[in-house]
């Protein structure tokens, strides 16, 4: 019987954290594409000193009866916990661990990537050469909003929020923000960056883009009401949470230009059925939740989620803990 601590990983990642939970532990890797179900996850986790979890498994008070008192860490291999139940993991004296600070410049690269193909149209006209529409050059083909000079309204000023600010000032851009709590003067005046409240920054705004955590007061941010309030022309960009916008909502602007146009990189269901409206609009650009997927972050995103995992079933401080105050719980 090996004396390697029992884990679960529950999708297989990139090999730079891979590895260092196959050489430490006794693991059990999920080798399907698609996540376990939920009978399946309550069946691996059984036992298990350790579990590395990804936001498609939802941790709660069932998943850790089903795992046992022996559970020592969960190690989620995202930045967002939102799949986690910290409390109830806090309360049994189970370490989270997460895998913050990797994901800033590549999550703001694709916020980017996104505003500019929405602006420029860029998947319509790569649809348009390979349907064979492309005939000859027209003066009214697929025209879109300038990105330089524009207003960019920015709704979360976090690290992310503030890597945008950075590259919107590349292309003259004016700034506006709005945050649960404002910026110091220091950071609005390196950004350029004025404070604003919603009300005020989507009637200005040509490009709104959200970086916002999930959580009740932004479950819903972006609704039918507060779509009316932006331009016609407006371009929505959300790298977010997909449930920080009211996706049938967005669908009735799109379809009636109360909107220019949206660039999603998460939706609300997610993933996005095929015939939900949104996917069917030539307006609406969504990508498959690829905001961390360069090959270097989702490397440094492994190395930090096994990092985790092994310090948690060593029964040492986690790197990068979700819940610091499970180490002040009193022992036995």
């Amino acid at each position: 019987m090996s004396d390697r601590p029992k884990v679960f990983v529950s999708r297989v990642i990139p090999d730079d954290g891979l590895r260092l939970v196959l050489d430490e532990a006794d693991a059990t890797v999920w080798q399907d594409d698609m996540p376990p179900s939920r009978d399946e996850l309550l069946r691996s986790v059984e036992g298990c000193a350790g579990v590395l979890t990804l936001l498609t498994d939802r941790v709660d008070d069932e998943f850790l009866d089903r795992a046992g008192p022996q559970l020592k860490v969960v190690s989620n291999f995202a930045v967002g916990f939102d799949n986690i139940d910290v409390a109830a993991c806090t309360a049994r004296g189970v370490a989270v661990g997460n895998t913050p600070g990797v994901l800033t410049e590549t999550t703001a690269d694709l916020a980017w990537a996104l505003l500019m193909a929405a602006a420029r149209r860029l998947v319509e006209g790569d649809r348009y050469v390979r349907d064979g529409h492309w005939r000859t050059w027209g003066p009214m083909l697929l025209m879109g909003p300038d990105v330089h000079g524009a207003t960019i309204g920015i709704v979360g000023f976090g690290r992310i929020g503030q890597a945008v600010a950075r590259r919107a000032r590349g292309f003259g851009m004016r700034i506006l923000y709005q945050d649960l709590h404002r910026a110091s003067p220091a950071v609005e005046a390196e950004y350029g960056a004025t404070f604003m409240t919603l009300e005020g920054l989507l009637p200005q705004s040509d490009f709104v883009t959200l970086h916002v955590n999930l959580s009740e007061e932004t479950r819903g941010l972006i609704n039918r009401e507060r779509l009316g309030w932006m331009k016609p022309t407006a371009v929505l960009v959300n790298t977010s949470r997909g449930p920080v916008v009211d996706s049938l909502a967005l669908a009735e602007a799109l379809q009636n230009g109360h909107i220019g146009a949206a660039a999603l990189d998460v939706t609300d269901p997610e993933p996005i059925p095929v015939d939900h409206p949104l996917v069917g609009l030539d307006n609406c650009l969504i990508v498959p939740h690829i905001a961390s997927a360069s090959r270097a972050t989702r490397g440094l995103m492994a190395t930090m989620a096994a990092a985790n995992l092994l310090a948690g079933v060593r029964g040492e401080r986690l790197p990068t803990p979700v819940n610091p105050e499970v180490y002040d719980r009193p022992v036995g």
